[in-house]
């Protein structure tokens, strides 16, 4: 192998590496079909979750009709959301959400929702699984469809950044939390569910009436600023070592 062949195979090693660990993006929009992600199943044989064609945001959209405490579309077979997050470097979760109702007792009511990821792989005694969770923002019937997110600047930090909760052990009065010797990064390291909801860990709600659609979930990786300067600087070692062969062609020295 000659030295310029040598080089560009190392060049190509280094962007190939960088663009990697840039991550990418996965959006659902239920063009396809659910596309691993549930709704809520009827209650006494009464409402339910379907795909709607005809109040998509921009596309199809994931709807749930129902009289239940709170709801939530989830996850638990769609690859793009679940494993290992500490290995995806930092990561935004994203939806658009609209309520078309909320009432509670025939009034209209404000719900906040939630996103949580959940590890079924540690269970604590006496708990169905521990998970993280985060406030995305509050829904009502009278707004548009709106984008809600939240990204997570260090997937492998040991305390919760802020914002966050835990959940796994059982409440104390303290409100819930992590359970003992777990930390927010073991969580991510073993994502088997991803759920957005109504359902705030710690609070009780009543019986209320819900019609709310979503669509466009996603999930990106978001590369660090040190990952663009790699991918620069091998795309411009590539740059020079074409301009150089260039010149050597010609018996011309090559710029700098």
């Amino acid at each position: 192998m000659t030295l310029n062949k040598a080089l560009m195979a190392v060049v190509l090693s280094v962007a190939g590496g960088a663009a990697f660990a840039a991550g990418g993006s996965t959006t659902v929009d239920f063009s396809n079909g659910n596309q691993g992600w549930y709704g809520m199943e009827p209650a006494d044989g009464i409402g339910g979750s379907g795909i709607d064609t005809s109040m998509g945001h921009g596309a199809p959209a994931l709807r749930t009709v129902i009289e239940n405490f709170g709801i939530s579309f989830g996850t638990t077979t769609n690859a793009a959301f679940l494993g290992d997050y500490t290995a995806k470097g930092p990561v935004t979760l994203g939806l658009d959400i609209k309520a078309n109702e909320i009432k509670f007792f025939n009034q209209d009511v404000a719900r906040d929702v939630v996103v949580e990821l959940r590890d079924y792989g540690n269970t604590p005694a006496g708990m169905p699984y521990s998970s993280v969770w985060y406030k995305l923002g509050t829904i009502d019937a009278t707004q548009d469809w709106q984008h809600l997110s939240v990204t997570i600047g260090d997937p492998t930090a040991t305390g919760l950044p802020a914002g966050w909760g835990g959940y796994g052990s059982t409440d104390d009065g303290a409100g819930p939390k992590l359970p003992t010797g777990r930390s927010f990064a073991d969580v991510l390291a073993s994502v088997d569910e991803v759920v957005f909801g109504t359902f705030v860990p710690g609070y009780m709600y009543g019986f209320t009436n819900f019609d709310v659609a979503v669509d466009n979930i996603s999930v990106t990786a978001v590369p660090e600023p040190s990952t663009y300067a790699m991918m620069l600087g091998g795309l411009g070692l590539i740059g020079w070592m074409r301009r150089r062969k260039q010149a050597d062609a010609r018996g011309m020295p090559a710029a700098a």
